[in-house]
């Protein structure tokens, strides 16, 4: 039996050091094309943390509105503790593509620090992390659209896959083309984010509250203290807008080199916009005093206080729009490569390891997308479903990351290592209560969901790794083999008439084997058995050189009769190597395929289940010239 398979190489790992070097002005490589630049990567990589700042603020307001107007005053508190969080966050993870630029994020850091299962744990949180990402940012960005025109309402669903279709499209172009397609979106949100911030804080109060008027506040009543709980939940809450900052970590071999400086920079150009972004719409939500109300978003109600209900309100709602259904690409360009790692670790299958064209891993956007679309079907294209799974895997993730760093400070013990390592350990504390919190919190409203699916991923990649160590160990991968040796070669032809394709077939076999036997199949049926009789008569005539051995068969089976005779013959022939050369023509034209009978792959798929053979096809190509 022919077996194509290989173990991969494990990816190598760099030592780790505290920044890359600069290796001053790199010559571009062929490939560097396809691969980001520093801003391209923001574009590519950040959408999902970007659009996180049109709910991370509005999350954490919902929550402390359950204590009234005191507990919105907690609001900035709040948002300045999650964007303190960012910061470490994002200092670590910049350390992370220094020391891991082969990408993986946090599942590279638990692989060399923590082991083995809990790096599968840390891979299994971000998975699902990614493809809830994909269904959450487009069934949002597709409520913002079906919310300015509710007579789309009734086909969302559709209208979620084909953002999903156009998404993935983009992507199997290539990183390169996603991020120069979303460049535009992505400056249009953060400029009139940025924007609205700077025109809120020269407004002594909002300038408008159309947006508001006639819907039904949720605020609460009668509270006059906040409790140590509340504060958690909102601050749990409020870290949904931290999702997507490991992205650029997971991706870094798709930047152009020097990959970890670029990825670095992009780490923390991220970090500052969205830092920025968050605290600044915090202000303007204790600065104009903003309640929260039911059908209108917190950044709807800013834009118009900010600007008022004009054209530039609108470009916030569409900009705001735009990206959160193209926050999805963060998703396509981080996984693949998270993937491909798991991949040639032997945690998923190798097929998810191969690149194609423009640097691109197809089969993980591939994979994603449909996934993500069996996400959008199953919840309706509602939101509302998917919320109460989300960000939960990333949490995980960052605790993870946090630990393993920890780990690699102890261990690299560089100039000022325990600063590093207590900063680390205080973000792996906060990552991982608000982990805590996020699924105790969320837990009934479907979050059992992800605490019963991350074991069983776990599970899944030690059963493909444990299939591929059998698979090595009987292929006697990574030892030296024994030396080739030459044998008996002994080739079956299968054969239903006399034509120019047996004349090949035969002529090949003869040029390949030793010994040539040709075999064909006959019934007992009074048709069938003159159709025999007329072939071995005009076998006789022809006079090949090539013995026509019949095959008698009860049924019409043409596989099972063929495979059984090939058994007989290594049974007998225990030092010859048999091949079964099975010839076929290859039409001109597509639809032509549907002609074909098809007996070839009967006979293939016949000998490959039941016999060691070697199976060599031949095609004979059928041309419209051909006389």
């Amino acid at each position: 039996m022919a077996i194509h398979m290989g173990k991969p190489t494990p990816a190598g790992q760099a030592p780790s050091t505290e920044e890359p070097p600069d290796t001053g002005v790199t010559a571009p490589t062929a490939g560097d094309r396809h691969r980001l630049t520093a801003l391209q990567g923001l574009a590519a990589l950040s959408l999902d943390a970007m659009a996180s700042v049109a709910y991370g603020p509005e999350s954490i307001v919902l929550v402390l509105a359950a204590a009234g107007a005191y507990g919105l005053g907690f609001t900035l508190p709040v948002t300045l503790a999650i964007a303190a969080l960012l910061a470490v966050l994002v200092a670590s993870y910049r350390q992370v593509i220094a020391a891991f630029p082969d990408g993986g994020g946090s599942y590279a850091v638990a692989k060399k620090h923590l082991g083995r299962r809990t790096s599968l744990v840390a891979a299994a949180s971000l998975i699902l992390d990614y493809v809830l990402n994909v269904a959450v940012s487009v069934t949002a960005g597709v409520a913002a659209l079906t919310s300015a025109f509710p007579e789309l309402y009734g086909e969302r669903v559709w209208i979620c896959l084909g953002v999903l279709v156009l998404v993935t499209a983009v992507n199997l172009r290539g990183v390169v083309d996603s991020a120069k397609a979303f460049l535009v979106p992505t400056a249009v949100f953060v400029g009139s984010i940025l924007t609205m911030v700077a025109v809120g804080l020269f407004r002594d109060g909002p300038v408008s509250t159309a947006s508001a008027v006639g819907h039904a506040s949720a605020l609460g009543e009668g509270a006059t203290a906040v409790g140590v709980l509340l504060l958690l939940k909102a601050f749990a809450a409020g870290c949904s807008a931290l999702t997507g900052v490991e992205a650029v970590a997971n991706a870094v071999p798709s930047f152009r080199a020097p990959a970890a400086r670029r990825a670095q920079r992009t780490e923390v150009a991220l970090g500052a916009l969205l830092g920025v972004m968050l605290i600044g719409l915090s202000v303007l939500i204790g600065r104009f005093h903003l309640q929260p109300v039911e059908g209108v978003t917190v950044l709807a109600q800013l834009a118009d206080a900010s600007f008022g209900h004009n054209a530039a309100f609108y470009v916030v709602q569409f900009a705001t729009m735009v990206l959160l259904a193209l926050a999805a690409n963060t998703s396509f360009g981080g996984l693949p490569v998270l993937m491909s790692l798991l991949a040639r670790d032997n945690y998923l299958p190798h097929v998810f390891a191969l690149k194609a064209d423009r640097q691109v891993h197809r089969h993980g956007v591939v994979w994603l997308a449909l996934v993500s679309a069996a996400l959008l079907v199953f919840s309706g294209g509602d939101t509302n479903t998917l919320v109460p799974l989300f960000a939960i895997g990333v949490f995980v993730g960052f605790t993870i990351c946090q630990v393993g760093m920890v780990r690699h400070w102890h261990g690299e013990r560089p100039k000022g290592w325990q600063a590093k390592a207590a900063l680390n350990g205080f973000g792996a504390l906060l990552t991982g209560v608000s982990a805590v919190v996020v699924t105790a919190t969320k837990f009934t409203a479907g979050a059992w969901l992800i605490v019963l699916a991350l074991p069983l991923l776990v599970l899944g990649f030690g059963r493909v790794c444990r299939a591929y160590a059998q698979i090595g160990e009987r292929l006697e991968l990574g030892r030296v083999p024994q030396a080739p040796h030459s044998s008996r070669s002994l080739l079956v032809v299968p054969v239903s008439g006399l034509s120019r394709l047996t004349c090949q077939a035969l002529t090949a076999a003869r040029s390949l084997g030793d010994e040539v036997v040709a075999v064909t199949v006959t019934h007992s049926a009074p048709e069938d058995r003159q159709a025999a009789e007329a072939l071995r008569r005009d076998w006789e005539l022809w006079k090949p050189g090539v013995e026509l051995t019949e095959i008698a068969s009860e049924s019409r089976s043409l596989g099972r009769p063929v495979s059984a005779y090939v058994r007989e013959l290594a049974r007998t022939h225990p030092d010859a190597q048999v091949t079964v050369l099975i010839p076929e023509t290859e039409p001109a034209h597509l639809w032509q395929w549907m002609l074909q009978n098809q007996r070839g792959s009967v006979v293939a798929h016949a000998v490959r289940r039941d016999t060691d053979a070697v199976i060599c096809r031949l095609r004979f190509r059928i041309t419209d010239d051909a006389r």
